[in-house]
């Protein structure tokens, strides 16, 4: 006889294919991942304006330090700098669409003040704002470097500079992370779902009748659920490689997102077989996943940090006890579960 667990959790399965919302996001997941490499240009462009290539701005540079500035803002990369004698012509010059934006850098009580004229808000405004921003970064390391010896005191160090490409970086800090964790977040969504709809159609009743226990029930739509999204991450994993993007450790990082889907479709049962409404349940999930999710964050060894580290291969001694942990977390949550639903009573 086969284990009526099993056949509940093909049940579920099953079922997926008349869930449109579910069935449509697993289509952009999957277009995401399988054509990363055409839309990760785009979607750069939003996470770092700066990395879009092939806009070249012209900066008008006055002021007494125009010197100065002028030359930091030739070694930049997509700007071009003209010197102009006043304040008065180089805004004339901004006003006839001769120039993208105006600097006025003039020296007063031993320092650089500069100031900067851009375009009205828009797209274009945003990269030149980008340019102009890391051109005075430039020019702010470049006047600590030449004043240094005449300091007394060492003043706060800049933050170190990075050459990383922003591709790279968003790559692996963003969109896998994306594509890894959305699932588990849609595995215990689809579990509040599936549950606290057996409960108001009765349905969960009509279950008891055959030999299964409530906790046989639970499993098997835990199981279906919390197998569902490193199964998905398996897959994009597999086309991101396909399209350039290198995971080092793709059975570490599947651990984890197994791990974290076990807890929080855990998280979805319990909160499902609690408040059977299916608007309450969803809205408490909803909640508690953002809150813990979130609060994650701000802990040095997060689900994000811990993902994208172990794609670049930037693992550490401490990296399996670690994954080790997140394993331990994630049965120990299911675990007791399964004490607690006798206990619970939901179909009494």
């Amino acid at each position: 006889m086969a284990d009526p667990r099993v056949t509940i959790a093909k049940r579920e399965l099953a079922t997926l294919r008349s869930e449109k919302t579910i069935v449509l996001a697993l289509l952009i997941q999957l277009f995401i991942a399988a054509f990363s490499s055409f839309l990760v240009v785009g979607l750069v462009s939003l996470y770092d304006p700066g990395s879009v290539e092939g806009f070249d701005t012209e900066v008008a540079v006055t002021g007494d330090a125009s010197d100065d500035l002028l030359r930091v803002v030739d070694e930049q990369p997509s700007i071009t700098g003209r010197a102009y004698a006043s304040q008065t012509t180089a805004r004339a010059a901004f006003e006839r669409g001769e120039v993208d934006a105006v600097l006025l850098a003039d020296r007063r009580a031993g320092r650089v003040f500069v100031s900067a004229t851009v375009p009205d808000g828009n797209v274009r405004t945003t990269i030149i704002v980008v340019q102009l921003r890391d051109a005075l970064s430039r020019f702010e390391r470049v006047e600590r470097s030449a004043r240094s010896s005449f300091l007394s005191s060492t003043p706060l160090d800049l933050p170190p500079r990075s050459d990383a490409s922003p591709y790279y970086g968003f790559s692996y800090t963003v969109l896998l992370p994306l594509l890894c964790f959305l699932p588990v977040f849609i595995s215990g969504s689809m579990t509040v779902d599936s549950l606290t709809e057996e409960v108001e159609r009765g349905t969960l009743e009509l279950l008891r009748v055959a030999p299964v226990s409530t906790v046989d029930i639970v499993d098997g739509k835990v199981w279906a659920a919390a197998g569902l999204a490193p199964a998905q991450a398996a897959l994009w994993i597999a086309l991101l490689h396909l399209n350039g993007t290198t995971v080092r450790h793709p059975v570490a990082v599947l651990v984890v997102v197994a791990a974290l889907s076990l807890l929080v479709v855990t998280l979805g049962a319990t909160i499902a077989l609690l408040s059977p409404d299916r608007r309450a349940a969803q809205f408490l999930y909803s909640v508690g996943v953002l809150v813990a999710f979130g609060g994650s964050t701000l802990l040095p060894a997060n689900p994000v940090n811990a993902v994208a580290r172990l794609a670049v291969d930037s693992v550490g001694p401490g990296t399996p006890v670690l994954v080790a942990g997140y394993v331990a977390i994630g049965v120990g949550a299911y675990l007791l579960l399964r004490r607690a639903v006798p206990r619970i009573g939901v179909v009494e």
